[in-house]
């Protein structure tokens, strides 16, 4: 069974990457198709709501604890290719998150480092290794100050390893934004990774976008470039993120924008100014990255509020199943 004691109440299931041996190779965290069937089977079909059925029922507090709905990340095109066909199939409507800098054909630096360390490196740990030879810096310190921190992200995030959290904290906060993109563009031209040749093999493009929309998905916001700690960013800066974000899916779609209700926080960061642009913004559903409290952000409950809906990432479900 799914649902448990510990999980027993209404969230969303978090996708990003997919597979198919073709087209998008496999790499971290990714799964294919049948594993995708597998993981809807095991949640169970007449639990999973479609979205717009979710909002429905979300907006007049009608939700059952044992309801969840799929969430999709990142506008990733293998969301497209590999996880579409399988949510029609099943006749599943589904909600999808997109940081709209990609549009302009600026995307995020994210998902070309995450393909370069997948396809470039027999496996991650080798990626780590090179990436720390090429920073050239001790780390031991910061990594002894940030044990306690260390021992939280994985309780917060099981399906990350060690070496996966230690990366992510030298990145987000030993690392300032600038820095971290030199190291990995010393590494990337190392290898002669012409990386601006796989934009239409890794991201989603305007048509993509209103296919979704055509199909009954319903499109939401994920800032306009999104940062990884969002937090970090002034009031102003936030709100610039969030509204071009709006504007942008309003625009590609040709919808008003107070149709456009719905996020999740990129990286799952965010901060109480935020939820308060968030709300100004008219957004009325928004996802968090966990299924855990988080005090440091004044949660008190899971669930905290409206625009900090649980989700499970699919990673710790697969683990499940894989038992």
């Amino acid at each position: 069974m799914y649902f448990n004691k510990e999980n027993n109440f209404f969230h969303g299931i978090m996708f990003h990457h997919f597979h198919d041996g073709k087209v998008h190779t496999k790499g971290q965290g990714s799964i294919s198709k049948d594993d995708f069937y597998k993981i809807i089977n095991f949640i169970g079909i007449k639990n999973i709501l479609n979205a717009d059925i979710f909002y429905e029922k979300f907006l007049n507090n009608k939700l059952k604890d044992n309801e969840v709905c799929l969430t999709f990340d990142d506008g990733i095109k293998c969301q497209i290719d590999v996880a579409l066909p399988v949510l029609e199939d099943l006749k599943i409507k589904s909600f999808f998150f997109v940081y709209t800098s990609l549009f302009d054909g600026k995307p995020d630096n994210l998902e070309i480092f995450r393909y370069f360390r997948m396809n470039y490196f027999s496996n991650v740990n080798k990626f780590y290794d090179e990436f720390y030879m090429t920073l050239d810096k001790d780390l031991d310190l910061f990594f002894e100050k940030n044990k306690d921190n260390i021992i939280s992200k994985k309780i917060k995030f099981p399906h990350y390893t060690i070496e996966d959290i230690k990366f992510r904290l030298v990145r987000d906060e030993y690392l300032n934004h600038e820095d971290y993109e030199d190291v990995m563009f010393i590494m990337i031209n190392k290898q002669k990774f012409n990386y601006k040749d796989y934009y239409n093999k890794l991201f989603f493009n305007k048509n993509d976008l209103k296919k979704l929309d055509n199909y009954g998905h319903l499109i939401g916001l994920h800032s306009h470039s999104h940062p990884t700690l969002l937090e970090n960013l002034n009031y102003n800066d936030q709100k610039n993120e969030y509204k071009k974000c709006l504007f942008t899916i309003s625009k590609i779609l040709n919808k008003p924008q107070n149709e456009i209700n719905f996020m999740s926080h990129p990286c799952g960061s965010y901060n109480i100014d935020t939820l308060k642009i968030l709300e100004e913004l008219g957004i009325k559903l928004g996802f968090k990255q966990v299924m855990t409290i988080e005090p440091e952000k004044g949660m008190k409950k899971i669930n905290n509020s409206s625009l900090e809906i649980a989700r499970q990432d699919h990673a710790d479900i697969f683990k499940l199943i894989s038992k």
